[in-house]
């Protein structure tokens, strides 16, 4: 874990930072006032970086790699709920404006770096930029719209018509995410996947 400022790559850092969704066309005292509250974290494949029902809150903006988000109950079954890679976030945001545990874990996909703050320095950071407020609250509303619409999807689809509409929503991220992963997120064997994935 670093600051940006003691990164060895920190300018490649500033350029992907500046292209995420939320943090584009942030000013640039809002920028100076940031980026010392930044931490530059990796994870390897599987590493939790939030667990389900954790009162430590956390928000994330992907460098490199994919990140999901993840249910699960008590016996241990398992929904993805959505993947995130670079350009995009995640966030315990709507928890902690409720006041409850993170009702889901955020985990490495692949090998993940992000820039991470605690989600109370970035809500006392959004509190005095309200560009970056309005962005950020957007881009979470688009994200509990996203998740809703997949779990929709799994329920009114049926195989084929889960991975098509993931192949148009999400052409970003085709071939990135292994077929394990992408099975379990579309509710399918990774036997019914691959062959799909032949036919499509």
């Amino acid at each position: 874990m670093s600051s940006i400022a003691s990164h060895p790559q920190r300018n490649t850092v500033r350029l992907e930072l500046k292209r995420n969704l939320v943090l584009a066309g942030l000013a640039q005292a809002a920028w100076e006032e940031l980026e010392p509250r930044l931490e530059i974290t990796e994870a390897r494949k599987g590493d939790l970086l939030v667990h389900q029902g954790s009162h430590d809150m956390e928000q994330f903006f992907i460098l490199d790699g994919i990140l999901k988000r993840v249910v699960a109950n008590a016996e241990g079954k398992e929904m993805i709920l959505r993947f995130a890679a670079e350009q995009d976030m995640d966030t315990s945001y709507a928890a902690w404006r409720l006041r409850t545990p993170v009702p889901y874990s955020i985990v490495a996909v692949t090998k993940v770096a992000v820039a991470k703050l605690s989600m109370a320095h970035w809500v006392e950071f959004l509190e005095h930029h309200a560009d970056a407020k309005s962005r950020f609250e957007y881009e979470v509303m688009r994200l509990m719209s996203e998740v809703m619409a997949h779990t929709i999807t799994l329920h009114l689809l049926d195989a084929p018509g889960r991975l098509a509409r993931f192949q148009r929503k999400h052409q970003d991220l085709l071939g990135r995410i292994p077929n394990k992963e992408l099975a379990s997120y579309l509710n399918l064997t990774p036997e019914t996947l691959s062959r799909l994935k032949q036919r499509l």
